[in-house]
């Protein structure tokens, strides 16, 4: 049968339709998305609860308490106790034993090695990356900085699990001034061993990971100005800063100078009135007494403290250098007028790093110095316990000292400033979150391999202020630490051997809501309690991988 033609009177509409749509499609698309977000997540490295204005901290670090006021905090945002496990579970929403990284990763790989799948040192195939799990949502992905959960197989690389651009160092702590050996900068797949700087001063890590992130940025907004389209970005900037060695610019040396001549005691007092002022901390906790392996700050000698005083002032101008360039950042995205469509999260990858000596290793100065061991310097356990400031204990434990760190949530679309959000929150929370805000799918197989199934929550709920969806504890186990949260009870402890050579856990219990510092031990009155949590611990560990581990 032969199609009847259109009447005339539709044919006028359809025509002025045509028009119209010409005359849309002529408009300059605004750079600002009002669909999918921009994400933008910042992690920094071995930064302790109290080493940020918002929680507490003396140290200049404008940027991000502009980001806090206008944003939401976590009080109790629990990531994995060390640097690779953390960034594992980071990046997949998975536990890091269920990524092959129960522990830490290998920096050279053996055809010989018999590790349990779970210890393997490298990211598996049965993980999604953020960056694969945008890219199939089309976004655009770009990362700098430290990457750690890979050993030297390049099929592991950023490149290769789902990042456009890369610039950074694939592997643990750097010289910050002169990267040398198997830790040197790549630039995508290639490696970088002597870098430019990219300011007038000498090159620094810091500032090279965030103008290699706002070169990745400004490139993104001019193609994306050029093409006519709104492609959202998925940016990743893992800093170094302020892990261990303590390297930081002159100018930055100078503004601290002296600043900690009061000693850790005083610091850690000082910092606590500040986080009991803000709410942060309530009134009723009591701050976490010194920790026994420290001295007291006034039974030191005179040079002693004026030697481990500049530790810690090499370590408030790492900070300080650090919020400058994540103001860099946050004002590329503005001049792009990204901002108000863009998620950032911002957060550490493990507490206060005590590793090295009781009060610090070095000199700020002279270990600058090309080729000097990366420990040196570093601030000890003793400016550590301040960092963690109420806490007690430090990374790579599972108490709150270690794994309990700074989150600022901020999104001006979404998120609407309010008070501290207490409901506990982990990193296996934001590969979930980043699905739901972005409208995907966790798929169940990707390129054929099948995927195991997310572990977190979306945070959206706490974006508004509402209760999460968690149906399930929170657990945490590294090198032997081990945690469970389930509201305001606290399971965590450690695996000790006894003397028939045995292994068995020496748990402790705390009710965080009246106890958060960890001071008063319930396990001996609420044996059941314990016992309870412990069982459900355990069904955790052997579900996720944490046994066997030979």
């Amino acid at each position: 049968m032969k199609e009847r033609s259109l009447c005339p009177r539709f044919s006028m509409v359809k025509n002025l339709f045509f028009l119209v749509g010409c005359f849309i499609a002529a408009i300059p698309i605004s750079a600002e998305p009002t669909t999918s977000p921009n994400v933008l997540v910042i992690l920094v490295d071995d930064m302790g609860f109290s080493d940020i204005a918002p929680y507490g901290s003396e140290i200049e670090t404008p940027n991000l308490a502009a980001l806090a006021a206008n944003g939401m905090c976590f009080t109790q945002f629990y990531n994995s106790a060390r640097c690779c496990p953390t960034r594992a579970a980071l990046l997949t929403g998975l536990h890091p034993h269920q990524t092959g990284i129960g522990h830490m990763i290998k920096e050279k790989a053996s055809s010989k090695d018999t590790s349990p799948d779970a210890y393997r040192g490298n990211l598996n195939d049965s993980c999604l990356t953020l960056a694969q799990a945008a890219k199939s949502m089309n976004y655009a992905t770009y990362m700098t900085g430290k990457w750690h959960v890979a050993g030297d197989d390049p099929a592991d690389w950023p490149l290769q699990r789902g990042f456009d651009r890369y610039y950074g160092n694939l592997h643990g702590a750097v010289h910050q001034f002169a990267p040398y050996g198997e830790r040197v900068m790549y630039d995508g797949n290639k490696p970088d061993p002597h870098p430019k700087s990219t300011t007038d001063r000498p090159f620094y890590t810091t500032d090279a990971f965030a103008d290699h992130a706002i070169r990745f940025l400004n490139d993104h907004f001019a193609k994306s100005k050029e093409s006519r389209s709104t492609q959202p970005f998925f940016l990743y900037v893992a800093f170094t800063a302020p892990h261990w060695p303590l390297h930081a610019h002159d100018q930055e040396l100078a503004k601290y100078r002296d600043k900690y001549l009061m000693g850790w005691d005083k610091l850690r007092e000082q910092r606590f009135a500040r986080q009991q002022e803000s709410g942060l901390i309530p009134r009723s906790w009591k701050l976490s007494p010194r920790d026994p392996d420290v001295p007291a700050w006034d039974s030191l000698s005179k040079e002693k403290q004026q030697q481990s005083a500049s530790l810690m002032s090499a370590y408030a101008a790492v900070i300080d250098r650090l919020d400058q360039n994540i103001g860099n950042l946050f004002q590329a995205i503005k001049k792009n007028d990204a901002w108000n469509n863009t998620l950032v999260l911002f957060l550490s990858d493990n507490g206060a790093c005590a590793e090295g000596s009781d009060i610090g290793l070095g000199d700020p100065i002279t270990d600058r110095a090309p080729l000097t061991a990366l420990q040196r310097p570093s601030y000890g356990k003793a400016w550590a316990n301040a960092s963690s400031t109420p806490y007690r204990l430090f990374k790579s434990f599972a108490h709150e000292g270690g794994s309990n760190t700074p989150c600022i949530a901020h999104w001006p679309e979404r998120i609407k400033k309010h008070d501290w959000y207490r409901e506990p929150a982990h990193l296996i929370d934001i590969m979930p979150t980043f699905l739901e805000v972005t409208g995907g799918r966790y798929p169940m197989e990707f390129k054929g391999r099948p995927l195991t199934a997310l572990e977190g929550v979306s945070l959206l709920p706490a974006f508004e202020g509402k209760a999460l969806a968690r149906k399930q504890p929170l657990c945490i186990e590294h090198q032997n630490q081990a945690s469970l949260r389930d509201g305001a009870w606290k399971l965590v402890g450690r695996q000790v051997s006894t003397a028939g050579g045995t292994q068995r856990k020496q748990w402790e219990l705390y009710r965080l809501d009246e106890d958060g510092t960890e001071l008063n031990n319930l396990a001996a009155s609420h044996p059941q309690q314990l016992q309870d949590l412990a069982d459900q611990w355990e069904t955790w560990a052997r579900r996720v991988g944490v046994y066997p581990k030979k």
